[in-house]
């Protein structure tokens, strides 16, 4: 079944743990991150299985404009596939500013 605004919960989970490889696969990108979040390597295993874990992820990738650029680009994903994978996760909506 797919949650709101159409992406599957398989999905939403499919791309935020590439976000997750995404991160891992640099030492600049996962230090910031355990600094950010406040998780070291020996803690990750047991956060990734706490409800939320993986949406917040997905806001942590969103939250940093050139992060998310390169994920986006990395992934071949749009910024709305972010937002919705977010939001069938079980994370909150985000509200946009549109200028």
């Amino acid at each position: 079944m797919k949650g709101p605004r159409g992406m599957s919960p398989e999905a939403a989970e499919a791309l935020a743990i590439q976000a997750l490889s995404f991160l891992a696969e640099d030492s600049e990108r996962l230090t910031r991150f355990f600094s950010v979040t406040g998780l070291d390597p020996a803690g990750i295993r047991e956060a990734s299985t706490a409800p939320g874990f993986l949406a917040g992820v997905l806001a942590y990738i969103a939250s940093d404009e050139a992060l998310a650029t390169e994920f986006i680009a990395a992934a071949s994903c749009s910024p709305d596939d972010i937002f919705r994978a977010h939001t069938a996760l079980g994370g909150q909506p985000w509200e946009r500013e549109i200028p």
